[in-house]
């Protein structure tokens, strides 16, 4: 019995040294991770390097994943040899404000940036610096002068986040340099991370505990930390992967461009950083991370830039371009390149958007049903409209970051055909005047967003959608402007309406059709022939044509005055995102919208964007093919001969008689697509843009047709049935 009792003791202890010997090996291989993974080899094998080093590097940056991005770049000697050169004796650089007290964009951070680009200096075989003492000393005494100033940001994130996280890789990477004195102030200052928050802030905090736990050869803990990362790898969440494959931070709103990209980044690198590792992401993480790229993300990016729909708050310089670059990159590191998943997904990544396409592949009509987000995609041309609703929050202002951005979700619609219609024109947009928008025109400071929540106060909010076509809409209730919006969305066409349009103000309303980087002349169709717009054209109350950067827009329909201008203007980015020192920028803005009057009653609109369409097809285009049935408050009615398909955004139970072959009685309101297929029968698309309700029900040709509606997290989805 004892010798039993001896065996089994003995046991357990070899299973515990065994257990414990595993442990050690698996970290370090990945701090043998970390290295491969961070420092430059110079290898570049989807070519993306190559595509940076193009890209003129920014001087001001606060995005955190625009600044890994920025680390990517290849190694600027001549940098470094200034950053050696100016080091003082008190191991500050002259260039930086260590003083600084803005909450986004704090300047100290760049001196623990500038540590962490020595440190991969030091460790990369790629220059004659590597293993230098020279630069082995200015690290130190640069991490000394960390320790004993101990600076401390307004924004709670740079003390928790951005700095453990920046600094954290640097004492990964130079462990083996550090004095047991640097070690224990970098367990300190690793310290400030702990477990806790949702979405990509509780990833962000766990993997600086994670770095903490690998200074601290605590295998346990990094397994904590990696089961924390890892446990964010979900669909349907209040906040993170949404079912719709968008993304939702700060509440239910869409942060594609924020806070989802350095998820996925995030995520990307933890799936390297863990290869080869027990603790390696599963298959089925990985097919969920892989298909948030595919289902999601490739959508919202368009001939290597990201839909400034997407951006969310981060309307810094060059952010669209920044951002899809930083995607690519995260998709071609997503599985450590064990996954054909997730390798099959990069490749369809970079087939449309690197180098761009002449024929865009990826085409179609998607819905994000959880998020008021709508992407229309074609060949040669992409359209994305962005809404909110009593559900959905639009936008945020907060630390500085997108200080105009007041009407950025109240049907703001944007039309790329190369992809640089919008790029960097933040500083000099008309803001009341974002394309798509009905708001207020005025020339007061913009209003600023209360904490970040600019809730539209309409229910009526989301879209119908075959997956090929579409129609879109918004019941506007917000900062005292009412109106119905629909937008339909064909193979070759926009179609833009507007009703019920009121306002409570002295203030004269507008609806923006377009305001973007001048390209090209803008044109005016009278007297049967194109006509140059020199600086600014008023029409009021008659058919008119315009075309401008190969798009043609006609408004018509109307009793209002439109006003098509070209000029040269003037702003500042830091006026949009005050991390920037104020500095005047310039460029010419071409724009066309709308003017509604002061306390406009029930005032309606209708105009039609013709992407990718040469002025000429843009003069003989046929109007006739769209009949508008309806467009009031109780519905917005759409038939297209040419399509063979009836749009209804019906707000009341209301009958249409659309054509001799199709009548309708609709008893349930919301969104109806309805489509004669090749057998002559009607599809019925339908969507419940409240997402309230179970059953619609209509009569189509006499005839009664009942759809049971998507429930749960998929309310809001668009059912199809054969009537």
């Amino acid at each position: 019995m004892r010798i039993l009792r001896n065996l089994i003791i003995i046991s357990v202890l070899l299973v515990s040294v065994t257990v414990q010997a595993s442990g050690v090996d698996e970290l370090v291989r990945i701090k043998q991770n970390y290295a491969r993974m961070l420092v430059p080899s110079g290898k570049d094998p989807f070519g993306l390097l190559s595509i940076l080093s193009s890209i003129q590097p920014e001087t001001e940056i606060s995005d955190q994943v625009v600044v890994e991005l920025h680390q990517r770049y290849p190694f600027d000697l001549k940098k470094v040899e200034t950053y050696l050169s100016s080091f003082t004796e008190a191991g500050t650089w002259p260039d930086i404000n260590y003083d600084d007290k803005k909450r986004s964009g704090w300047e100290p951070k760049i001196h623990a940036e500038r540590i962490l680009e020595l440190v991969k200096l030091y460790n990369s075989d790629q220059t004659s610096y590597y293993r230098s003492s020279e630069v082995e000393a200015v690290i130190h005494k640069a991490l000394n002068y960390w320790f004993t100033a101990k600076p401390v940001c307004l924004n709670w994130w740079y003390n928790q986040i951005g700095i453990p996280k920046t600094l954290g890789t640097v004492f990964i990477l130079f462990e083996k340099q550090l004095t047991p004195v640097e070690k224990q102030n970098a367990i300190t200052v690793m310290e400030n991370a702990k477990f806790g928050m949702t979405g990509q802030n509780k990833v962000w905090l766990a993997g600086n505990v994670m770095m903490r736990a690998l200074l601290q050869n605590d295998y346990e803990l990094v397994k904590m930390a990696r089961d924390t990362i890892a446990s964010e790898i979900v669909t349907g969440g209040a906040e993170g992967i949404k079912d719709d494959w968008c993304f939702h931070q700060h509440g239910a709103q869409q942060q594609f461009g924020n806070y989802g990209l350095s998820f996925v980044s995030g995520m990307s690198f933890f799936s390297g950083l863990f290869s080869g590792t027990s603790l390696a992401f599963d298959d089925k993480q990985l097919s969920i991370l892989s298909t948030l790229i595919d289902k999601g993300y490739r959508w919202v990016i368009w001939k290597g830039m990201m839909d400034v729909n997407a951006l969310g708050r981060q309307l810094f310089h060059h952010a669209p371009v920044h951002k899809a670059l930083s995607l690519a990159f995260a998709a071609s590191e997503l599985g450590g390149g064990e996954s054909d998943e997730c390798m099959a997904v990069a490749t369809a990544l970079f087939r449309d958007n690197y180098p761009a396409p002449a024929v865009n592949v990826l085409t179609g009509h998607k819905h994000f049903w959880q998020s008021d987000y709508t992407i229309h995609r074609r060949p040669s041309w992409m359209a994305s409209i962005k809404m909110a609703s009593d559900r959905i929050i639009g936008t945020e202002m907060m630390n500085g970051d997108n200080m105009k951005g007041y009407y950025m979700a109240d049907g703001a619609t944007y039309i790329y055909k190369d992809g640089k219609e919008y790029l960097d024109i933040f500083p000099l947009w008309d803001w009341r005047k974002l394309p798509g928008v009905t708001a207020f025109e005025d020339n007061a400071p913009m209003p600023l967003i209360k904490s970040y929540q600019p809730r539209n106060k309409g229910t009526f909010v989301g879209a119908v959608s075959d997956e090929k076509q579409g129609m879109t809409v918004m019941e506007l209730d917000r900062a005292g402007v009412k109106a119905h919006k629909a937008w339909v969305c064909t193979d070759d066409f926009i179609l833009c309406l507007g009703a019920g349009i009121q306002a409570d103000s002295n203030l004269v309303v507008t609806t923006s059709i377009e305001q973007c980087h001048k390209n090209g002349e803008l044109l005016s169709w009278e007297n049967a022939r194109w006509n140059v717009v020199n600086t600014k054209q008023s029409v009021k109350g008659k058919e008119q044509r315009y075309f401008h950067n190969n798009t043609g827009y006609i408004v018509w329909g109307n009793t209002h005055e439109v006003v098509a201008e070209t000029a040269e203007r003037t702003g500042s980015w830091y006026d949009v995102m005050q991390m920037y020192h104020p500095e005047e920028t310039h460029g010419e803005v071409t724009a066309i919208y709308l003017t509604h009057g002061v306390a406009p009653k029930q005032d309606t609109y209708q105009y039609l964007i013709l992407p990718g369409m040469d002025k000429e097809n843009v003069a003989a285009f046929n109007l006739s093919d769209i009949q508008i049935l309806r467009n009031d408050a109780t519905a917005q009615a759409v038939y297209s001969e040419g399509n063979t398909t009836c749009w209804v955004a019906a707000y009341q139970p209301v009958q249409l008689t659309v054509s001799t072959d199709l009548i309708l009685n609709i008893q349930t309101p919301g969104i109806y697509m309805i489509r004669k297929n090749e057998s002559g029968r009607y599809v019925i698309n339908y969507a419940d843009p409240t997402q309230q309700r179970n059953v619609a029900e209509l009569e189509l040709n006499h005839k009664k047709v009942r759809l049971s509606l998507p429930e749960g997290k998929e309310k809001g989805k668009t059912t199809s049935i054969v009537g």
